[in-house]
């Protein structure tokens, strides 16, 4: 069996770790190379994307990729749509027969955070929302903490008013507030460095996409601790076709475990 994992993600690397040294079992996992200094998995990784629906489905066909497991960020919404696509080329069908798949694709997406008591959440669609939400909450002369990334910042480049306290792992690419501070800095983070981190900058709101799982959710613990509204960003719905999604990595495995390849391994 051979397995591509698209990810870059604590679970993709998880994931990798568990199947690199299963007999039957070839891994590659693929790291889109946005980040400069990534973790990098067990196994054989390439790096830099494909180029596209058509790069991707050329890599299946070279490197004869069984499965593909979507493993990638709950907000890489390309990557995941083609991965969609290029898993849903016909297979070698007969004349007249409809073809199959050839290539099976399993989704892992880490769950979402859940608000709990005492939480000022404010739910938006996407970045601009957050954006326009986040000016309504701070005052003018106030701070807002913006943890969604370092792309896509132009949505609250407009506002002279507040100041941008912006944290990324490298340093952005998008057009900036007039007034920032950018934090270059890597998870995990703790709720006691996160509550400093608050008072210090005397932030008043929060912005944040809803990625999920533990290694930055201590900003959220912070903000409940001190009182603060989280303007929070909804993940962007699967993509057509995607098959349900599976939040973890034995839940994945168990997929594998019964996929109907020729050979396929006992997975442990």
């Amino acid at each position: 069996m051979r397995v591509l994992i698209l990810g870059g993600t604590r679970e993709a690397r998880d994931l990798a770790a568990a199947l690199v040294d299963e007999p039957g079992v070839a891994v590659i996992s693929s790291l889109a190379g946005r980040v400069r200094d990534p973790a990098l998995p067990a196994g054989e990784t390439v790096v830099g994307g494909f180029g596209g629906i058509a790069g991707l489905r050329a890599f299946l066909r070279d490197r004869a990729i069984d499965t593909v497991v979507d493993a990638t960020h709950p907000f890489a919404a390309t990557i995941s749509a083609n991965a969609v696509a290029a898993c849903q080329e016909p297979g070698d069908a007969q004349p007249g027969e409809p073809g199959e798949p050839r290539v099976s694709l399993l989704r892992l997406v880490r769950p979402g955070w859940a608000e709990r008591p005492g939480d000022g959440w404010h739910r938006v669609a996407d970045l601009d929302a957050a954006a326009a939400r986040s000016r309504t909450l701070c005052p003018p002369g106030g701070a807002i903490f913006v943890t969604t990334g370092r792309r896509q910042l132009a949505p609250f480049a407009a506002d002279p008013d507040r100041h941008y306290v912006i944290r990324a792992v490298d340093p952005p690419t998008d057009t900036l507030p007039p007034r920032h501070t950018v934090l270059l800095d890597r998870g995990p983070y703790t709720v006691d460095g996160e509550t400093r981190l608050l008072r210090d900058h005397d932030v008043r709101v929060l912005v944040t996409k809803d990625s999920g799982g533990d290694l930055t959710a201590a900003k959220l613990d912070a903000a409940r601790a001190l009182g603060l509204p989280v303007v929070m960003v909804d993940r962007p719905a699967p993509p057509p076709g995607a098959p349900p999604s599976r939040p973890d990595v034995p839940a994945i495995l168990a997929d594998l475990r019964g996929l109907p390849h020729k050979g396929a391994p006992e997975l442990q």
